[in-house]
């Protein structure tokens, strides 16, 4: 009980009296500490390596061309010439058909449609009343009673409302749709006659000419070519290398903390206490 004031050591007369002193603990406690390990490292290092190259050199070579020289030879020539010939030809008529059309109509359909519509529905809603009369509501710690007049209650009704709701109806409508019909068309056809033509031919015959041709004959030449070399070359590796390094590590320690702690005094005892130990009160 707040009221009260019960803090510290007791204050009634029948309770023991007491003093506060000073009690030596020990507190445990952790202690950061440094520690030398070991750790893998890399040290960069120079190592001498043989590495191919390839050295461009002159190497004599013999190369095949080719010179021109003259011969006679007989070359066959396509002559061109007239001869007759029947051909097939086409002469344009007119012949009547009928030819399918498809005409758009019109068709009347019943459709489905979803029209609105209002449904009175009751829901479930709490309400606050207020009944009235005298309740008592007990007493406090003084013997003060609380009497109330009336309380708010909570009560359940049936409240009404329109909900929107969707009914189905037929509704007549008009959708377009293909009728086949036949239609009169007058439509070019063509018939086959036969006509004297003179057509270009080829005739083969043969021509005496000089050519130009190719004879093969060797050169000598100077080409670039590779050759593979060994060069000594320094390449940096990477060598394992151990450091010596400091990593924290944490100790328990035990820390000495004086703390104010409350003694009793008993009556009968209080002309003997320069005969108590110290137990480690200060």
């Amino acid at each position: 009980d707040i009221s009260r004031g019960d803090y510290g050591p007791p204050v009634h007369d029948h309770e023991p009296k007491g003093v506060w002193k000073k009690k030596l603990v020990w507190k445990e406690e952790w202690k950061k500490v440094w520690k030398t390990a070991s750790k893998l490292i890399w040290k960069p290092d120079w190592k001498k390596v043989q590495v191919p190259v390839w050295k461009e050199i002159q190497v004599p070579v013999w190369k095949e061309i080719k010179v021109p020289a003259w011969k006679k030879v007989q070359k066959p020539l396509w002559k061109e010439i007239k001869v007759p010939a029947w051909k097939e030809v086409k002469i344009p008529e007119w012949k009547k058909v009928y030819k399918p059309v498809w005409k758009e109509i019109k068709v009347p359909v019943w459709k489905e449609i979803q029209v609105p519509d209002w449904k009175k529905i009751w829901v479930p809603e709490w309400v606050k009343i207020w009944v009235p009369g005298d309740k008592s509501h007990g007493k406090d710690h003084e013997g003060w009673e609380y009497t109330s007049h009336g309380l708010w209650k909570k009560k359940l009704i049936w409240k009404p409302v329109w909900k929107k709701v969707w009914r189905s109806e037929k509704k007549l409508i008009w959708v377009p749709e293909k009728k086949l019909e036949w239609k009169e068309e007058w439509k070019q056809v063509w018939r086959t006659e036969k006509k004297e033509i003179w057509i270009a031919e080829k005739k083969l015959i043969w021509k005496e000419e000089w050519v130009q041709v190719w004879k093969t004959a060797k050169k000598q030449e100077w080409v670039s070519d590779k050759k593979l070399i060994w060069k000594d070359e320094w390449k940096q590796i990477w060598v394992p290398v151990w450091k010596q390094i400091q990593v924290p590590e944490w100790k328990k320690v035990w820390k000495p903390v004086w703390e104010n702690v409350w003694v009793p005094i008993h009556h009968e005892e209080h002309h003997e206490e320069h005969h108590e130990e110290h137990q480690g009160y200060d």
